[in-house]
């Protein structure tokens, strides 16, 4: 599989990094404007993020909020000249896993052993291929953060290594178990997913 994001629009992109970068330094000098413009631009790879790890869209709106309220008051910490992006996701992540333990009680005392393994529906058209959430939840949680954050966020290796407190190493490991995982799903759906798909 290669590190390019899955449909990630061109503004969630690494290539505006030295955009976002400058609309992070305006934020946190005061200009509201610039922090608008920063929340605009890169809600809708946050939100991706989230809903990806949560299974719930709405959900995922309150981990947004959340995660926003945060970067605003840890604002000050951003170093300028340091890649935000890495910055972000180490921020959205200890959101995530804060919002996750939070809700934890609401999932009704359920046991790993009463939830049921994913289900995928049998493919039946030639253009039928299952929902990248879907196929993620197939995965282990550490496994899914770091697919997640390359092929739904679109960062680098070394970005995601960052946003996680990782080696590079261990990110490129994590990726690789998660592409094994992903292509035993594919297969038990259908073997020639794998040939449309193209080399996860």
């Amino acid at each position: 599989m290669d590190d390019r994001p899955i449909s990630a629009p061109a503004g969630d992109s690494q290539t505006a990094e030295p955009g976002l970068a400058a609309l992070m330094e305006a934020y946190q000098n005061g200009d509201r404007e610039a922090a608008n413009q920063l929340i605009e631009r890169l809600s809708p790879a946050l939100h991706r993020f989230f809903a990806v790890h949560s299974g719930d869209r709405r959900y995922a709106d309150d981990i947004l909020q959340d995660a926003w309220l945060r970067i605003h008051k840890a604002r000050h910490t951003y170093r300028p000249g340091e890649p935000l992006l890495p910055w972000i996701y180490a921020i959205a992540r200890h959101v995530k896993v804060d919002a996750f333990r939070r809700r934890r009680p609401e999932l009704h005392e359920q046991t790993l052993e009463s939830i049921p393994e994913p289900m995928i529906a049998p493919l039946e058209g030639k253009g039928d291929l299952p929902d990248i959430s879907t196929l993620l939840a197939h995965l282990p949680e550490s496994q899914r953060e770091v697919v997640s954050l390359l092929k739904v966020s679109g960062l680098s290796v070394e970005e995601v290594a960052r946003a996680t407190s990782s080696s590079v190493g261990a990110v490129k490991q994590k990726a690789h178990r998660a592409y094994e995982k992903l292509r035993v799903v594919l297969m038990d759906l259908r073997p020639e997913t794998i040939r449309k798909v193209g080399a996860l």
